[in-house]
């Protein structure tokens, strides 16, 4: 036999293997009932995506964000609302607010009527951008943190609307590190083309804990506030430090969104330690992507990215595979999680979490 077989027949048996202990394997990729609870819809018709989701047995939830290189707010609104209501079995949305205004007496009650509004009209969560603590001032110039009392009424009346915030604060850690010591290609190139947003470059900005210690604050001043932190809270780089967050924090789950190769790098050094997180907090996991159309980007194009990215996070999830990600130079090997694991991560928690949401496509356990 030839050597350079070996490393291709251990992975298929290791994958053999799995599916016989009840995992599942590629070849279930589209019979299973997914989610993908973290993506950006900008195109009101979203034919070939709806196609393609139909056809990798995806829904979705597609959320606004206060993001100047997205559209409008009020444009973001419109799509997302126009797709749920046209395709609300694949579809639902997360609504979001300008922070124009903030110190203003009156915006708390204003910004909570706005997303009344939205509410009404099926948005089924609301997003809070990490240009709160990283880019937002008030009249003083001051930088203003997520846990600011402006901010109290807002989530204080958030919390007792029971709505889910979907909290975006902070960046990778990778963010404050020199681009050398980053562990993931992506970030490299993307601070490295972008230094004006690599923290690393600026101490005069908040540190990295200051972000998450902001965090962790608004969440101890609300705790009947319902969470997801987005992008694995933004402690994607240990697993055991995300552990004590969601152990200090028993309500809030979180989503794996754009996170999944800091997760590679972990499991590309202890695969057991990364598997056993997401067994002991399946409950709380939740799959999504974060991808967004582009500007520049045509359906064709876009559609072949999100079927790419759905298959390989698929693969690493599902299977014992040995492959090469985009994020990383050495391959990586799959978590091989259980059966039912798979099923919280893709779709059960998601159902959980946005109860609103996709009422019509909702499946009896």
């Amino acid at each position: 036999m030839r050597w350079t077989l070996i490393p291709a027949l251990l992975s298929a048996l290791l994958g053999t293997a799995a599916a016989s202990d009840g995992g599942y394997t590629m070849a279930d990729f589209a019979k299973v009932p997914k989610i993908d609870a973290h993506l950006h819809l900008h195109s009101a018709s979203q034919e070939a995506w709806l196609a393609l989701a139909r056809k990798d047995n995806f829904r979705a939830l597609t959320i606004n964000v206060d993001y100047p290189d997205f559209p409008s707010l009020a444009q973001q609104r419109r799509v997302a609302s126009a797709l749920a209501h046209r395709h609300p079995r694949q579809v639902a949305w997360a609504a979001t607010f300008s922070t124009e205004g903030f110190e203003l007496p009156e915006w708390s009650a204003a910004t909570l009527k706005d997303l009344d509004g939205a509410l009404a009209d099926g948005a089924v969560g609301v997003k809070v951008w990490k240009n709160i603590g990283m880019s937002l001032r008030d009249s003083k110039g001051e930088l203003v943190m997520i846990d600011d009392a402006r901010f109290d009424a807002l989530f204080n009346g958030l919390a007792q609307r029971g709505v889910m915030v979907l909290g975006h604060q902070g960046e990778p850690r990778n963010c404050w590190l020199p681009v050398e010591q980053m562990t993931v290609n992506n970030d490299r190139e993307y601070f490295k083309a972008h230094p004006a947003y690599h923290m690393y470059a600026h101490p005069e900005m908040p540190s990295y804990e200051d972000q998450m210690a902001a965090r962790d604050r608004l969440l101890d001043k609300h705790p009947r506030l319902r969470f997801t932190g987005v992008h694995l809270a933004s402690l994607e780089w240990d697993v055991d430090r995300l552990a004590r967050f969601l152990d200090a924090h028993p309500g809030v789950n979180v989503d794996v969104a754009a996170r999944i190769g800091q997760l590679q790098y972990q499991s590309q050094r202890d695969l057991k330690r990364v598997s056993e997180f997401f067994i002991k907090y399946q409950d709380r996991l939740m799959y999504g992507s974060d991808l967004a159309q582009s500007a520049e980007q045509d359906d064709a194009s876009f559609v072949a990215d999100v079927d790419q990215v759905w298959r390989r996070d698929w693969r690493y999830f599902v299977t014992a595979d040995s492959f090469t990600v985009p994020e990383l130079d050495k391959p990586v090997r799959g978590l091989s999680l259980p059966r039912a694991v798979v099923d919280k991560l893709y779709r059960i928690n998601a159902e959980k979490a946005y109860p609103r949401a996709w009422q019509q496509a909702q499946t009896t356990q």
